[in-house]
């Protein structure tokens, strides 16, 4: 690879802004283009909070990918002068004893095997510990120390001024319009301004919008959306680390999770499920059913936030891949396109490691990570789709 390398990213998210950033540092000539002002209030990494942990069932490279971000996180914090990150913990429980085979038995299988010091919770120390959490439905879980979650809206602020200062160039309010070609190779974008933007190579980082700008994609790709409700809290220290740390309440089979309120008494509760498929420009809303969905789950699990004041709800969008796992690798029939998408509801956790994988897949450096996200083919199996994020 030469330092004349040009890349041009479309998309200016956690995967074009991590990327962009790694290219750089690798000496290639790095063009960012994004439709809306960054961070774009539409995309996915545009948002409160999002979780940040390494438990990951039984998934060993999930895992050591959570790993790594967990350390380097504090680093972003201390290099930003701002709390992205917060390192609260992470209380995963059961809603029945953890089973060999689910998601809570297998994470706190692995991570102990590891070396990970979690603290391991029956329905009384639950209650000690945590008071806010009808303790008689969860008599097992843990606590790991080592997780927490990220002002994930402040994070890529931070990361475009970064990128700037590095010496990548930012165009925002720049809307893709079509790729330019020679014959059947992709040699850069134009906007719909007009505006021509020539690379060596093109990398499309649109999160929910990919399978819409490559059809081709749309059988192992698709755009989901799903709901997340903010709530307001009276005594915002009472919903607060350490006393409610970010939590998952039996996600492996209901999706709950949810975050600590912020010092204004926003409480974010969310629910990780298959979602429903959506056109990602169409009109946003959460649908009318889901209120009440979720205040039966707060009124079963968190009694005293039963009537909380509703105060928002947004739409979250996945671009959910079939397996799960990102898609990082160069268009088989397209030369000159490589497509980083598939966040599956779970990739900003990973963003200070996100950069690094997509740059060595972009120099088709070789490993256990990119034979996992390369480009591939779906293939239908019994149990299809079901993942832990």
């Amino acid at each position: 690879m030469t330092a004349t390398q040009s890349i041009v990213i479309v998309g200016a998210g956690v995967f074009g802004l991590t990327a962009a950033l790694e290219l750089r540092e690798r000496r290639w000539r790095v063009t960012v283009l994004d439709p809306g002002p960054v961070p774009t209030p539409a995309a996915a990494s545009t948002d409160i909070s999002k979780v940040v942990r390494m438990d990951y069932g039984a998934d060993e490279l999930w895992t050591e990918l959570g790993r790594k971000s967990l350390e380097r996180w504090p680093g972003w914090t201390r290099e930003s002068g701002q709390p992205l990150f917060h390192n609260d913990g992470f209380l995963v429980l059961s809603r029945a004893p953890m089973q060999p085979g689910g998601f809570e038995f297998e994470s706190f299988n692995l991570l102990t095997a590891q070396g990970e010091k979690l603290e391991q919770l029956n329905s009384r120390s639950l209650a000690a510990r945590f008071p806010a959490w009808a303790s008689e439905h969860y008599p097992d879980g843990y606590l790991n120390p080592t997780g927490g979650w990220a002002e994930s809206g402040k994070v890529v602020a931070w990361l475009v001024r970064k990128a700037r200062r590095d010496g990548v160039e930012v165009f925002e309010h720049c809307a893709f319009a079509q790729f330019l070609e020679d014959g059947s190779r992709v040699v850069g974008v134009q906007a719909k301004d007009g505006r021509e933007f020539r690379a060596d190579l093109t990398l499309l980082a649109t999160g929910a919008w990919t399978p819409t700008l490559l059809p081709e994609l749309s059988d192992v790709m698709w755009a989901t959306g799903q709901p997340v409700l903010h709530f307001r809290v009276a005594n915002p220290a009472e919903w607060q680390a350490p006393r409610f740390p970010v939590w998952a309440a039996d996600i492996g089979r209901t999706g709950w999770y949810g975050f600590p309120a912020l010092a204004d008494g926003t409480l974010k509760v969310a629910n990780h499920g298959p979602g429903r498929r959506v056109q990602p420009d169409a009109p946003r809303e959460v649908s009318p059913d889901d209120e009440p969905r979720f205040r039966a789950f707060l009124s079963d699990t968190f009694p005293a936030l039963a009537d909380a004041p509703l105060i928002g709800t947004r739409l979250c969008l996945y671009c959910d891949t079939f397996d799960g796992n990102f898609w990082l690798d160069h268009h088989r029939q397209r030369p000159g396109l490589f497509v980083a998408a598939g966040d599956s509801g779970h990739a900003f956790k990973f963003a200070p490691v996100l950069g690094e994988l997509i740059a060595d897949a972009v120099e088709r450096i070789p490993g256990l990570a990119h034979d996992r996200f390369k480009w591939r083919e779906r293939k239908f199996v019994s149990g299809e789709g079901a993942r832990a994020k």
